[in-house]
């Protein structure tokens, strides 16, 4: 499993959350929300918390992206790809 951002993306995430190099973001499984990949849940972002036991990260303008192991299970051995929708003005993941 990987982890991709599309410069874009990275941008918005940066300016939107004022990250800075050194910041760490972990996308996590919530219980509710929409357009999930499991019906019932949804990904979240939270800023600051250090990887325990990732699945996968990435370090891009010296901020690491990751995923939890014990989330893994929401992404059933796909990939997560986020980019940033122009027309929304917002990031949108895909998992494929």
């Amino acid at each position: 499993m990987e982890i991709t951002l599309s410069q874009p993306a990275v941008n918005w995430l940066i300016n939107e959350l004022d990250l800075t190099n050194g910041d760490y973001l972990r996308f996590f499984v919530r219980y509710g929300g929409h357009g999930g990949e499991q019906a019932g849940f949804s990904l979240g972002m939270t800023q600051n918390d250090l990887p325990v036991e990732p699945l996968t990260k990435t370090i891009i303008e010296g901020i690491t992206f990751f995923i939890e192991k014990k989330d893994g299970w929401y992404f059933n051995q796909k990939n997560l790809h986020i980019k940033y929708s122009r027309k929304k003005d917002e990031i949108e993941f895909i998992i494929a």
